[in-house]
């Protein structure tokens, strides 16, 4: 396995890149800087709102390619590279359609802020680790859908239990995906992980053999498919262990920063 092919390095952040208190490593950090030295551009692609990854990577925001909301935008600082709405006729019905839920609760994710309509002190304090930027509502349907990326929904169980059976029907149409243990995201057919990082790749002139990802859940897979270097953690979801290529140690132990201190090593080698 020859890593020193590798140019781009693409990494999902909750589950992944992000330990279980939500905290980047310092090491990260460290090895970016030699990953600029030997010009490997990083991408961080996550669910998570655009200003939360910026957030949780303030260091180098400026410097990497950002994909959020699943891949409904792309951004490299202050230039988008890709923005993929969501039609105001698919809000309004998932809108009804989720509100029926037991023990839900809906999320509109925008381009520049996210809406929700409860007040539930407890669900706000953990939304708030998610999303940096955010309204409380009436009604979600009154929100102008122009800026709307995709609709999060969020269960305190299970999001695979409790949601993923009342919009499976709705597949062939949008995208549906588990994103976490209690995430589930609804968002354009063509917004996800994996269309943002072929734009990303054919930007900057990478192939899928020259691309390294790191993910842990299925909104993950599509991105595993566009690289050679694809990697699970050890704590992912049993699909993207089936879907990756590789596999690397827990988000508790750095299992991100341990392959990159591998490709450091690799390209060290070279010199």
């Amino acid at each position: 396995m020859d890593l020193s092919k590798v140019r781009l390095v693409v990494s999902d952040m909750d589950g992944t890149l992000l330990n279980s208190e939500g905290k980047v490593s310092d090491r990260f950090f460290q090895l970016y800087e030699e990953l600029k030295k030997y010009n490997i551009h990083f991408a961080a692609a996550s669910g998570r709102q655009y200003h939360s990854i910026t957030d949780k990577l303030n260091k180098i925001a400026n410097e990497i390619t950002i994909i959020a909301e699943n891949g409904g935008i792309a951004k490299q600082h202050d230039k988008e590279l890709l923005v993929t709405h969501l039609p105001k006729e698919k809000i309004d019905y998932l809108v009804g359609l989720l509100r029926d839920l037991e023990g839900v609760y809906v999320v509109l994710c925008g381009k520049n802020k996210s809406y929700i309509e409860t007040r539930e002190v407890e669900f706000i304090d953990l939304f708030n680790e998610y999303y940096a930027a955010y309204e409380i509502v009436e009604d979600l349907t009154k929100v102008d859908s122009k800026d709307i990326l995709k609709i999060a929904v969020f269960h305190y169980e299970s999001s695979e239990a409790h949601i993923y059976p009342a919009v499976k029907h709705l597949e062939d149409e949008m995208q549906v995906k588990v994103s976490g243990q209690n995430w589930l995201d609804l968002s354009h057919p063509d917004a996800n992980k994996g269309v943002a990082l072929r734009f990303l790749q054919n930007q900057l002139g990478v192939t899928k053999e020259e691309t390294m990802v790191f993910g842990d859940y299925n909104n993950d897979l599509e991105m595993m498919q566009e690289a050679y270097f694809s990697y699970a953690m050890d704590n992912a979801h049993p699909n993207i262990k089936q879907a990756a290529r590789f596999r690397t140690t827990s988000n508790n132990e750095d299992g991100v920063v341990q392959i990159l201190e591998q490709l450091i090593a690799s390209r060290n080698q070279k010199l």
